[in-house]
């Protein structure tokens, strides 16, 4: 089956999307899909509140399914016909919010129109009459209804349904291109983001042909079954800021001042108070770090622009010092559980597999709840680009960790001074760090280049305390800080040892795909398999290996823990 075209029945449909036919009746006329939502609110940015209706189970995955093959549906016929599309930008891969502004920047006029009850628009008759009708499909009735059955709840297109943003920005390209078609007779640009139309122009003749013009976009929008929100029309001059979803489009792109100064005041007042508010309600810290997120977007974007390109985070502006000093807030200082960050991504992949054999034995670190599914009440560093850019924490490698430990103590490292984060928000909260931070590291103290001999040599470990680690394989790195460094026991008399190295030899001997472990794989070696290879055996198959020689290190971790929780006499 090639194509949405080649489908003829409920059952094809199912099979072309790679989903059970048995479920797909079961969600369509036993469960019904209705009861596959949950509904919840969100924070507008503007103020108020998003009403979400997202699915579940496995009317979520199918609807994820749906969506996937539509996209590559819609990619296939742009492709074919060449089409470059530059209108719409919600909801499609490669655009957002700062490609639909930057059509706008720098305009004599930008007017903004709003879509009124965007989503309730697309009711089932007009998704359901989409597919049977439209050239690009053509689906026979039953496969139509079906399609609007799974993707509608209460009768149309809810928000928060992947397969949502897809369908409604399809339905919306032959409006997109009448409107295309009034914008360039009026000499404007046209985009589109969701629910928000945006036209502008330097045309100084627009003003007298603006009610023209808005008389004809008004006759093409009630004609495609939308309605304008009268209250959200605006029209905004050159002399005055001028606004694109959220976005001041003026000389440059940017965000309005007032709402990175909001942030920064909501972010001071968490470091005081341990709370903030928003909209008259406790904020989230998942919601102030998607205010510092968009902020950022827009400096990276204008760094690009300008030429700067990314500075490695050396050569901060004072919007994104804002941002790294929230984001070790957030991990390192208020982190809800201890925090451990390893040398690679394998050793994470270990630790959680001997936790998992092990959990009977560490109900402070994980929990085997009824399902059979585990929590871990430890959290895993990931390390990502954002990290990499504002902590200097690279996606990879264990050197980087001492970067990390510049922002818990005043340092000055190859002439680049770092601020104290943990005295700071010590001061500002008058409290400690929520919970341990803690450095893992392989045991090759005997080794001078190893990671973690130059981690000890970058934080001036004196030789008592050198002795001390080798001794009880941890160390709290700063006297009244959260900050530990925790290595893995020697064994079979060996003077330095890899997490490896805790495996028995059947486990390390094991032989996948006629391959052998290597820890030190070379590119086209197709005699040894590496790291990565083996922590995917070593996950599938943690109840079946020994983990006994873990003990050791997850004792100390869990000794680490208990003694910071514990109350000081």
């Amino acid at each position: 089956m090639g194509n949405f075209k080649d489908i003829a029945t409920r059952n094809e449909l199912a099979d072309f999307l790679g989903f059970p036919r048995r479920k797909l009746s079961y969600i369509l006329y036993v469960k019904s899909t209705d009861a596959y939502y949950q509904s919840f609110t969100i924070p507008k940015k503007s103020g108020g509140e998003r009403c979400i209706n997202a699915p579940t189970g496995d009317l979520k995955d199918i609807q994820k399914k749906l969506a996937m093959a539509l996209w590559k549906h819609q990619l296939d016929i742009r492709t074919s016909r060449n089409i470059r599309t530059n209108i719409s930008h919600a909801f499609e891969k490669g655009k957002g919010i700062i490609s639909n502004a930057q059509i706008h920047r720098n305009k004599r006029y930008v007017l903004n129109l709003d879509l009124k009850n965007f989503f309730s628009s697309f009711h089932f008759g007009r998704v359901k009459g989409y597919f049977e009708k439209n050239r690009d499909f053509e689906l026979p009735n039953q496969v139509a209804t079906v399609i609007a059955q799974l993707t509608c709840f209460q009768g149309c297109l809810p928000q928060g349904a992947p397969t949502s943003p897809i369908i409604t920005n399809m339905i919306c390209q032959i409006l997109d291109m009448k409107l295309l078609r009034i914008a360039k007779r009026y000499k404007l640009d046209y985009s589109r983001y969701a629910d928000d139309l945006t036209f502008s122009t330097n045309n100084r003749a627009f003003l007298g042909m603006q009610s023209e013009f808005y008389e004809d976009v008004a006759k093409e929008v009630t004609s495609a079954g939308f309605t304008i929100n009268e209250k959200k029309t605006r029209l905004q001059y050159k002399d005055s800021k001028q606004v694109v979803t959220g976005l001041i489009v003026n000389k440059k792109l940017n965000v309005d001042r007032i709402y990175a100064r909001k942030t920064k005041a909501m972010a001071h007042t968490l470091y005081t108070n341990g709370e903030y508010t928003i909209d008259g309600k406790i904020g989230t810290l998942k919601q102030l770090e998607g205010r510092f997120a968009f902020i950022n977007q827009l400096d990276k974007y204008n760094n690009k622009r300008d030429g700067k390109g990314e500075h490695k985070g050396w050569n901060l502006n004072s919007r994104e010092k804002q941002y790294q000093k929230f984001l070790f807030y957030k991990y390192f200082f208020s982190n809800s559980k201890p925090i451990i960050v390893t040398e690679g991504k394998t050793d994470v992949v270990y630790m959680k597999a001997a936790l998992r054999k092990l959990h009977a034995e560490y109900p402070c670190l994980i929990e085997r709840k009824p399902d059979g599914t585990f929590e871990y009440h430890v959290s895993f560093l990931k390390r990502s680009k954002r990290l990499s850019y504002f902590l200097h924490i690279s996606q990879d490698g264990a050197d980087t960790m001492k970067n990390l430990f510049n922002f818990f103590s005043p340092t000055s490292d190859n002439k680049r001074v770092y601020p104290d984060y943990l005295t700071y928000f010590m001061k500002a909260g008058n409290c400690s760090a929520q919970n341990p931070v803690i450095l893992v590291f392989d045991n090759e103290l005997s080794s001078k280049n190893k990671p973690i001999k130059k981690f000890s040599d970058h934080v001036k470990l004196d030789d008592v305390r050198r002795e001390t680690l080798k001794r009880i394989l941890h160390l709290k790195l700063i006297d009244k800080g959260n900050l530990y460094l925790l290595t893995n026991p020697l064994v079979d008399g060996k003077d330095e040892c890899e997490i490896e190295d805790l495996f028995d030899e059947n486990t390390l001997s094991q032989v996948i795909d006629g391959r052998t472990f290597s820890r030190d794989i070379k590119k086209g070696d197709t005699q040894h398999y590496g790291k990565e290879t083996f922590s995917m055996f070593v996950s599938r198959n943690h109840m079946n290996i020994d983990f006994s020689r873990f003990r050791e290190m997850l004792n100390i971790l869990n000794e680490i823990i208990g003694l910071y929780h514990k109350p000081e006499v």
